[in-house]
């Protein structure tokens, strides 16, 4: 997968001076249009002018729980019925670190361009929320927050050998949420993610959202961009609270 072609990102430009970036990762069979809609949801209310969205597209690889057809996708699944079991047997660790590596490049790009690694965000829904959370924990820089949609922690049997030393995100705030009736990626595994990183000392905050199944609602398009709003406020409103001070 390593020398897989790329298409570049679909970027969403800040409305005011970039002070900002959110990463947001599509899931399996998407591409980062798929969520065009949901960052002018989170635009709307003009509280993230200062940030810009990077969506990215998933390279087309054969994915065996789909009989080897070729669809966007992060890494290869080897079955999906929704069972932990199922997701964490076999998981595709190749495919996984070199999607790994790819996102840990944006985020070195988006430094290199002049934002402080503390104004990033990565996260995503489904396969994207995954890597997602792993690249976000894994990366060799604090990141200002993390989101995992209807996601799970990847390679988590091996995880706490694959964080770097030390740890740059074991505070960095993480939001997930999950709906109790996903027929894809079970509500369970949800829990059992959120329980795992708790016992291993992230602050994660989960959300489930009743009857809800394998897809995104208004109610928690609302709470991401309250969670965006928070992690990354505009530069402009700082400088006048120190102001005030």
């Amino acid at each position: 997968m390593a020398s897989l072609a790329r298409r570049p990102p679909l970027l969403v430009p800040a409305v005011a001076r970039h002070t900002a970036t959110v990463i947001f990762i599509h899931g399996l069979g998407d591409t980062g249009h798929g969520w065009a809609s949901a960052v002018e949801q989170w635009r709307r209310r003009q509280r993230l002018d200062e940030v810009k969205f990077i969506l990215p597209h998933a390279p087309s690889i054969p994915i065996t729980a789909n009989w080897g057809m070729k669809m966007p996708g992060w890494y290869d699944i080897f079955a999906i019925d929704g069972s932990a079991e199922a997701l964490r047997r076999n998981e595709d660790e190749a495919g996984i670190l070199t999607s790994q590596a790819y996102f840990h490049d944006l985020i070195q790009k988006e430094i290199d361009s002049g934002i402080p690694a503390d104004r990033i965000v990565i996260g995503g829904f489904s396969q994207g929320g995954a890597m997602g959370l792993f690249s976000g924990l894994t990366a060799k820089c604090k990141l200002a927050g993390i989101i995992a949609l209807s996601s799970y922690l990847l390679l988590s049997l091996k995880f706490a050998e694959l964080v770097p030393k030390p740890e740059f995100n074991k505070e960095t705030p993480i939001f997930m949420a999950h709906g109790d009736a996903d027929p894809v990626v079970n509500y369970k595994l949800g829990t059992m993610t959120r329980d795992l990183l708790k016992e291993m000392g992230y602050k994660v905050k989960f959300t489930t959202y009743p009857g809800m199944g394998h897809s995104a609602c208004l109610e928690e398009l609302d709470a991401i961009e309250d969670f965006l709003t928070e992690r990354l406020p505009k530069v402009a409103d700082k400088s006048e609270q120190k102001s005030e001070l």
